[in-house]
């Protein structure tokens, strides 16, 4: 058996899922696999108390096969949970112990409480949320978890039972949704959240959401612009968009749901009702901004088991988003100090320029990220690296950074070096027009600080800037000769001339 190894299994109300990690030695993990079955143990639970024959049967195939999965994989240590279903139905414990003898391994039932703390888990893992009012929010099929915070603070903690499957059964009765069932369904929502949370004390401007309607939400909220990032892990969805799905699918039949973009056809009959409880949920505490959090309770179960068993200290606290950059750089055995040395000279750049062109903090952000990653591609091949660059972060786990936010930097990074912005190069042209720019800009700003450290020497330890009508002067200080960063510079100041209208001179 290997101990870096861990699975996770979480027996929900509609789906089982079984994840299996490897500890890296650095406090992280990389998936090994990640397997899901959609059992329904919630089906007609609300109506008989009862978990099915026909389900049980279904959660015992799929325990089989996760065990196998994880014997395959020598897994040193698994972690086991069941939820909302298990909680409720009459037989339950009856059907736990069944499923612990096929699984090996010891299944409990945890409370609803206990389930939002793994899910803030996962969260804190992945969302820079730093002096910021926010909740998390996993919403399975039997269940809603909810934990409302401050930063790092966690305040309160909340579990009722509004899951997709339950509310599909208590209200939606027709196909498609009838106008009065939804109402119904979003009055008893209402009224649910208002019993158990004081309104008063929890404004906030973002939710984070985790299970399978949340990621379903963003899927085809990504679907409907047109998007095709890397991941919908961090994708940012308004409410009105949510809104706006809500009203779409519950116009359309069950077939025609199934045919949605971005939607898994499995969930298709229950969907009406898991988005109906997030619009609600999004009204009540008056957010406007939904964060797609693709891990949620499993990840965090993961997070728990790595600290059991001193993979990880306990209650570590979450990266920066600085840290899980310089992480990565490090996993691809980048030259450090240059890519330290280059954000530093980018910087003094950008803040040069960010007045006169009205740049804003979060692109700063931008631009010190892509600094520090645009040599990863090194990684793969020092030839068309910056294209390799490209494809290693917008892949990449960075944290703090939504699905938008990587692309842009993978971009900034990929312009380093090489051919400037093309209309043949088709991820630029699928930028909206600001983003075109911004990726130009900070891009521009990249490539010639990266020309300032040509010998990776650091000979040229600072620059002061100035800018006057269309000149744009930089002076290059240092101790040493500085003539081969001089050409550098001039060799790869086109990009920045280009997308701020601008005559660069470099003096020393």
């Amino acid at each position: 058996m290997n101990t870096q190894r861990l699975a996770a299994m979480d027996i929900g109300t509609n789906s089982i899922r079984c994840i299996v990690v490897e500890a890296d030695g650095k406090g992280g993990y990389r998936v090994l696999d990640d397997e899901k079955s959609t059992v329904r143990l919630g089906e007609q639970l609300a109506k008989t108390g009862a978990i099915s024959p026909q389900a049980s049967a279904r959660a015992l195939a799929a325990v089989a096969r996760f065990r196998k999965l994880i014997a395959g994989l020598k897994v040193g240590a698994v972690e086991a949970i069941a939820t909302s279903a298990m909680r409720s139905a009459s037989n339950g414990q009856e059907l736990l112990d069944a499923l612990s003898r096929e699984f090996g391994h010891e299944i409990r039932i945890i409370s609803g409480i206990e389930e939002a703390e793994l899910a803030m888990a996962s969260a804190q893992r992945h969302f820079d949320m730093e002096y910021k009012r926010y909740a998390v929010f996993d919403i399975g099929g039997g269940s809603l978890e909810i934990t409302t915070a401050l930063g790092s603070h966690i305040e309160e903690c909340y579990s009722l039972d509004l899951g997709a499957v339950v509310m599909t059964e208590q209200f939606l009765k027709h196909d498609p949704a009838g106008v009065a069932d939804l109402q119904k369904l979003q009055r008893h929502v209402r009224d649910q959240l208002k019993k158990k949370i004081d309104r008063s004390k929890v404004q906030l401007h973002t939710l984070i959401g985790s299970g399978g309607t949340t990621t379903a939400i963003g899927s085809m909220a990504m679907s409907a612009l047109g998007k095709s990032y890397a991941s919908i892990h961090g994708y940012e969805v308004l409410r009105s968009e949510v809104v706006h799905l809500l009203a779409m699918l519950t116009r359309k039949s069950l077939a025609e749901r199934r045919l949605v973009p971005g939607l898994n056809a499995d969930r298709a009959d229950i969907i009406v009702a898991g988005i109906a409880v997030v619009e609600e949920l999004m009204r009540f505490f008056g957010a406007n901004q939904l964060l797609v959090n693709e891990r949620g309770i499993r990840e965090g179960l993961i997070i728990r088991a790595m600290e059991k068993h001193g993979l990880i200290p306990a209650a570590s606290s979450p990266r920066t988003w600085r840290e899980s950059a310089l992480d990565f750089v490090r996993s691809c055995h980048v030259d450090e100090p240059h890519s330290l040395h280059v954000a530093r000279l980018a910087l003094s750049v950008f803040d040069g320029l960010s007045v006169p062109f009205n740049l804003k903090k979060s692109d700063r952000k931008l631009l010190e990220a892509a600094a520090l990653l645009h040599d990863v591609g090194y990684f793969i091949a020092y030839s068309s690296h910056h294209k390799h660059s490209y494809h290693l972060i917008r892949h990449a786990e960075l944290f703090g950074f939504p699905p938008r936010e990587r692309e842009l930097i993978a971009q900034i990074a990929r312009y380093h070096r090489k051919s400037l912005p093309k209309r043949k190069h088709e991820t630029f042209q699928a930028l909206n027009e600001g983003d075109r720019q911004r990726v130009e800009r900070l891009g521009g700003i990249l490539r010639l600080a990266d020309g300032l450290d040509r010998r990776r020497s650091s000979a040229v330890q600072a620059v002061a800037c100035s800018f006057g009508g269309t000149l744009f002067t930089v002076n290059l200080k240092g101790d040493e000769d500085m003539s081969v960063e001089l050409f550098g510079a001039n060799a790869k100041k086109d990009l920045l001339e280009k997308a701020f209208g601008l005559r660069v001179v470099l003096q020393m």
